[in-house]
């Protein structure tokens, strides 16, 4: 008996995790959206299989309790045990409010976070050590505030598992980790829909009379602390307990197979759910978009490419020119606003060799990125097909094989590289362009000495373009044009770089010394390559991956997503190309230039022909746009469509061709035969990702 007064602050947070979840399964049940009758052996299962998983699902979330708990001991403080760790948790924050540590590599709010959580670590533990006599008390707060803090997590989840039902229906899926990503508009939009005072100050008091009561059954534990025996036990029974819930909680998972979402929905767990989004990235565009008949959005999409037939975007690309097999080298730079450049109206000269560059170039000058993360451009520029709901096709698990630009330069006989001064394993790039048919050149095939500089993104441009050169001289010996796509790293929180390379020092973590930096790397990366023999014989194209930043007082802010975009060609004259366009299109264009003959599945198009009709694709994870006619249309979960009328929002000293900012008033009469066309481009294309047809 006094063993299993030991396990009372799992089993009574337990069991009040188990009530919340029975009664809001009973709320959701009965919620006017769940629009579906239960048999008596649904209901059972709902209800049934769904305590069980909820049971193991609170096995894994407790880790956390089982942790503070066993190490709670008085045995600790005694000397000099109790000195010696509170050296270590003194030198820890020391090392850490140096701001030399590992951690200001990853710059942002980290730092911060870790310090104030050793700091309040290293208090308690020093008023724990050298106040004995108030050392019960001190106890029971810190372990009253640990039950707080689950029972607030039980209440605040089972809130917010309702409101998520509440607005779209289901259990948390891909849009729930977005919410994650995008805090800024989710936070703003909960501040605008609901009572957020009331609300939290409703569960506040709600939580602390919750705890109140389960800490009176459940401070026998620290009461009477464990033995170290007895804590081998508790250990060992929660450890089985763990290792059985990892096998048991996927296993329930299989038995969510009705044909009634709703059952599913309502038997599974809620948190399980969640990881799962985090693990498939997926957002079915069938269930939660707006859609029309297949046949129609295929004859739909005919209209943009007349020589297409069937379900699909295969087609015939002819040139009347004979083929220009030239090296090409794309480099997509990170978070590369337009605004940054002095066309678009930047005063701050940062940019200096890129402006001079474009004026030498074919300048794409209103080409909009299709999203707002590395991976989005990279599929924009790799796949040339629209931004589907949910995860980028690079972090998702059927991302191999696809058809894609290397492959085309591939059927051509060009080598075929990826270059990254990174790590390749990270946002799964690795695994996507080796599933390509892409060599991968990363930070991993570096030597020593090539590396002067690097932070936690991988080593600085310099260092990459200087390994580029050396890649690239080794394959013009093989008498072989190369396609190379390079992604630069420096230009990427927390800005550092070498120092007295430019005017900014690289100690600042300044955004424009990351910007002013990357541009420095690239004339000295120009200048090495000028002096190489196969310049004169290949193409170089420069387009940002996305913008520096996503947020805007819209829904899709245009001046978020435009991103600069053009092509070099030693020798030849500049261009200008003022045309809409999406960063989809760009290595299709180039196919063009280079008057390539091949079988395309690309919904990029070479925007340089007379049949090209000017359109730009800008999403998020979850709402997919289309910009056309001065009206940006906007698909989002719940088959909601809107639409807006664009309004240039002039800047002055700034030319017409590099006006970025616009107004976005809602349209007062649908374009319908927009809102039916931007349903075609993404819908078929999420069909053809989801029926394998985008395959080599």
């Amino acid at each position: 008996m006094n063993f299993y007064k030991k396990l009372s602050p799992f089993y009574n947070l337990a069991l009040f995790y188990f009530i919340i979840s029975f009664l809001l399964r009973i709320v959701l049940f009965f919620h006017p959206i769940t629009q579906s009758s239960f048999t008596i052996i649904q209901s059972l299962k709902i209800f049934g299989l769904g305590i069980i998983s909820d049971f193991f699902v609170f096995v894994i979330a407790s880790v956390f309790l089982w942790l503070y708990l066993i190490f709670i001991s008085n045995s600790k403080y005694n000397k000099p045990s109790g000195y010696i760790i509170l050296s270590f948790f003194v030198l820890l924050f020391l090392y850490i409010a140096s701001g030399k540590s590992i951690l200001d590599e990853y710059g942002g709010a980290l730092p911060r976070i870790v310090l104030i959580f050793i700091g309040i670590k290293t208090t308690l533990f020093a008023l724990l050590l050298f106040l004995p006599k108030h050392r019960d008390k001190i106890r029971f707060w810190l372990f009253a505030f640990v039950i707080f803090l689950y029972v607030l997590l039980i209440l605040q989840n089972g809130l917010s598992e309702y409101f998520f039902w509440n607005e779209f229906g289901v259990k948390y899926n891909f849009i729930a980790v977005n919410y994650l990503i995008y805090t800024n508009e989710v936070i703003g939009n909960i501040m605008e829909s609901y009572p957020v005072v009331p609300i939290f100050s409703a569960l506040f008091l709600v939580t602390g009379i919750f705890t109140y009561f389960i800490l009176k059954k459940s401070r026998a534990y620290i009461n009477d602390i464990p033995t170290f025996s007895e804590k081998l036990k508790i250990s060992a029974l929660y450890i089985g307990l763990f290792l059985i819930s990892l096998i048991a909680i996927p296993t329930l998972a299989t038995t969510e197979n009705s044909k009634n979402v709703f059952v599913n929905e309502l038997q599974a767990n809620g948190l399980y759910k969640f990881y799962l989004a985090f693990e498939n990235n997926k957002l079915d565009y069938f269930k939660f978009y707006k859609t029309i008949p297949n046949e129609k959005a295929f004859a739909i999409l005919k209209q943009q490419f007349p020589n297409i037939s069937g379900e699909n975007t295969s087609r015939v690309i002819e040139s009347d020119t004979a083929e220009s097999h030239k090296n090409v080298v794309l480099i997509t730079i990170e978070s590369y606003s337009a605004e940054f450049m002095k066309q678009y109206g930047n005063k701050e000269n940062i940019t200096p060799f890129l402006d001079s560059l474009s004026q030498k170039s074919l300048q794409f000058t209103n080409l909009y990125a299709a999203g707002n993360r590395t991976v989005r451009g990279l599929e924009a520029v790799t796949l040339c097909l629209p931004p589907t709901a949910g995860e980028s096709v690079v972090k998702r698990e059927d991302n191999k094989n696809k058809f894609s630009t290397g492959a085309v330069f591939k059927q051509k006989g060009y080598n075929v590289k990826f270059m990254y001064g990174g790590d390749a394993f990270f946002d799964n790039m690795q695994d996507f362009y080796s599933g390509n048919g892409y060599q991968i050149i990363d930070k991993s095939s570096f030597s020593p000495e090539e590396i002067t500089f690097s932070n936690v993104w991988g080593v600085c441009d310099e260092d990459m373009y200087n390994k580029a050169i050396k890649v690239m001289n080794a394959e013009a010996k093989e008498n072989k044009p190369f396609f190379n796509h390079i992604m630069t790293v420096s230009n990427h929180r927390p800005f550092t770089y070498p120092n007295n390379k430019i005017d900014i020092p690289g100690d600042i973590k300044s955004r424009d010394g990351g910007v002013k930096y990357t541009d420095y790397s690239l004339k000295k990366f120009f200048a090495m390559a000028s002096k190489q023999p196969w310049f004169n014989n290949t193409v170089f194209v420069i387009v940002a991956d996305h913008c520096a930043s996503s947020a805007g007082k819209t829904q899709l802010p245009l001046d978020k997503y435009r991103i600069p975009a053009f092509i070099y060609r030693p020798g030849v004259n500049p261009e200008k190309c003022t045309k809409l366009m999406s960063q989809i299109d760009l290595m299709p264009t180039v196919f063009g230039l280079l008057h390539f003959d091949y079988h395309s599945k690309f919904f990029g198009q070479d925007v340089l022909k007379p049949h090209y009709k000017p359109r730009a694709f800008i999403a998020t994870y979850q709402d997919l746009g289309l910009i056309k006619d001065n009206v940006l249309t906007i698909l989002s979960p719940k088959q909601q469509v809107r639409q807006f009328h664009l309004t240039m929002n002039k800047k002055e000293d700034i030319a017409h061709d590099y006006q970025i900012y616009y107004d976005e008033k809602p349209l007062k009469t649908e374009r319908t035969d927009l809102v039916n066309e931007t349903i075609s481009f993404y819908q078929t294309a999420s069909d053809m990702l989801k029926q394998k047809k985008y395959q080599m």
